[in-house]
């Protein structure tokens, strides 16, 4: 991508998550270009009109829209968001088949009118689409990166603040593997002020027992289902997640963040998308931090790395 003008960002859907995404984005002042794609011209059009509306009160940014893939043309990030829309009671995984389908007709396009992107896979399931997404476009796996477990790991980084009565900026814990029912929480890595989760016990603040860290564990897991079964879909979470990492890639930050990605080889494991903390700059995703994990650990990213593979099988990947 070129460093030389300025940073244009598409999005593909104008949905809940799409139109999140934009305006965490416009607000944040994260490019100074962002187009949104959608075939609902009415609907991609009333977006663009409301956030453009807002101008006034953000950075400086262009933002447009159209049911022309064209409008992507010349994009430096492009964030994959359209797809059916998880319902109550369906899994992530329930949606793979429809949302595959999906990516087949747009992504091609895509490359053509923007073949030097990186492409952002939102679209759940989103370590198998990411994966998919690989496969259809032909480009370089450092190029294609998923969302990831970015959002379960702010989620479960809440959690164990509110429990143990610190900023959240304090902790430092991922989730990894699958975004969903297989995730797994790192606790062997996870830390607080620098103090291992394992050591923690702060007079007032709290100790983390096996009970605590069940209840965190679900509460992360099943987050999702909850927000879906009281407001229809998860939007805001998300798009502040997808706008940190366009943070990290357009500003070059070479942030860690547990994105998905194709697995080359750790610890036994490759040849499968998953989440795993890895440095996440301008030139896209590096090959995963060697993070020590117990054989507990392993185990549980191996089972969810099987639990991506039959999806992928399922679809004939």
């Amino acid at each position: 991508m070129s460093v030389e003008h300025p940073a244009k960002i598409g999005i593909i859907g104008a949905g809940s998550v799409g139109a999140t995404i934009a305006y965490a984005a416009m607000i944040r002042g994260v490019a100074r270009h962002i187009s949104l794609f959608d075939i609902a011209r009415t609907k991609v059009e009333a977006e663009v009109l409301d956030l453009n509306h807002g101008q006034l009160f953000a950075p400086e940014a262009t933002v447009d829209g159209s049911d022309d893939v064209e409008v992507l043309r010349g994009s430096d990030v492009v964030v994959m968001t359209a797809g059916a829309k998880q319902k109550p009671g369906q899994t992530r995984l329930d949606l793979a088949a429809a949302n595959a389908a999906i990516c087949g007709k747009i992504l091609p396009d895509v490359v053509r009118v923007a073949p030097d992107a990186l492409l952002l896979l939102v679209t759940n399931p989103v370590d198998v689409m990411t994966e998919v997404a690989l496969k259809l476009t032909g480009l370089p796996p450092e190029r294609v990166l998923g969302s990831g477990t970015v959002l379960d790991s702010s989620r479960f980084r809440y959690l164990v603040a509110r429990h143990c009565g610190v900023a959240v900026q304090n902790v430092h814990a991922y989730i990894a593997g699958e975004h969903g029912d297989s995730e797994i929480p790192l606790w062997s890595s996870a830390t607080i002020g620098s103090i291992p989760l394992s050591q923690w016990s702060v007079d007032g603040h709290g100790r983390l027992t096996a009970a605590d860290k069940e209840t965190i564990v679900h509460n992360v897991k099943y987050a999702a289902y909850q927000v879906i079964q009281g407001k229809g879909a998860t939007n805001y979470a998300v798009g502040l997640a997808v706008t940190n990492i366009l943070e990290a890639i357009l500003h070059d930050e070479r942030r860690v963040l547990p994105v998905s990605g194709w697995l080359g080889g750790f610890h036994g494991m490759q040849d499968v998308c998953l989440s795993l903390p890895r440095i996440v700059s301008r030139k896209g995703i590096e090959a995963p931090l060697p993070i020590p994990m117990t054989v507990d650990e392993e185990a549980g990213l191996e089972a969810s790395a099987n639990r991506i593979r039959e999806a992928l099988r399922g679809l004939g990947y």
